[in-house]
């Protein structure tokens, strides 16, 4: 891998992962029209690891104390919200798990076609579009209930479909609950951080099997500008939605999916 494809393929990775667009998609797209060879389940695994730092890094005040409420709980301390927002995000998190586990091979294959990516961006970004119109609200991630949690964390099962986006899906899932949309994105990014480490720790095994040694230039450009472009993205999407909403992603949804579909369905 030569340092162009690598910064492009870790800027993808980093601008998409929490953007509701589908990473995955995109970084398939890239593959499609670049002509480049698949990067590998090491670069993979950098890059995500470049993005999970990223969202650690943002958020390091909030999981500080969401990790300490919830150590103490666990001790018989009373549950705070934060305890209970640690809660939310690891039972959250089981859906998309079982999902991965009994569906990766599937999905691995046909599903990865264009045509099937083309019908998640459309499908997916009109939900996304339908529920930042109509059913926004001003609640809190603070303000979830077990219900919610689970509602979202099926959302989150969903983005297993390359096109899905799982920021997309359960920020989607969070805005039909009447959650405001800087919640509903800070509730799906704090989802983010277990999907993403329980990915690298999958790549790891892969890696620590493959008999090709690792590229380290590649691996280092790749880590270093996926979690700079995260960190800012992460910054300002949170700026951009609570002014502007969802309705531009959603543009870019359907734009995408409607070009992907001309150029490969017809």
């Amino acid at each position: 891998m030569d340092w162009l494809q690598a910064v492009v393929l870790a800027l993808v990775q980093g601008l998409t992962e929490f953007l509701p667009v589908s990473s995955a998609a995109h970084l398939i797209l890239v593959a499609v029209f670049t002509g480049w060879a698949d990067q590998g389940i090491d670069f993979d695994m950098i890059v995500h690891a470049g993005s999970l730092a990223a969202v650690i890094a943002y958020f390091r005040h909030e999981i500080a104390a969401m990790t300490r409420d919830w150590f103490a709980a666990l001790a018989g301390a009373k549950t705070t919200g934060d305890a209970r927002l640690a809660w939310w995000v690891i039972i959250g998190t089981i859906p998309a798990g079982v999902a991965g586990f009994l569906l990766k091979d599937v999905v691995a294959g046909a599903l990865r076609a264009p045509f099937w990516i083309a019908c998640g961006l459309i499908v997916f970004g009109l939900l996304l579009g339908w529920a930042d119109w109509s059913h926004r609200g001003e609640r809190s991630e603070y303000s979830l209930a077990l219900k919610d949690v689970l509602v979202i964390g099926l959302a989150q099962a969903l983005a297993i479909f390359p096109g899905t986006s799982r920021s997309g899906i359960t920020m989607t899932a969070a805005l039909f609950l009447g959650l405001s949309r800087g919640a509903a994105a800070r509730f799906s990014f704090l989802l983010s951080i277990p999907i993403i480490a329980a990915a690298g720790l999958l790549s790891t095994r892969d890696l620590l099997g493959a008999p090709v040694p690792a590229d380290w230039t590649a691996l280092g450009i790749g880590f270093t500008v996926s979690a700079i472009s995260a960190y800012l993205c992460i910054h300002y999407f949170l700026a951009f939605i609570r002014r502007i909403g969802m309705q531009p992603f959603v543009i870019y949804r359907l734009a995408l999916g409607g070009m992907l579909l001309y150029f490969f369905v017809r």
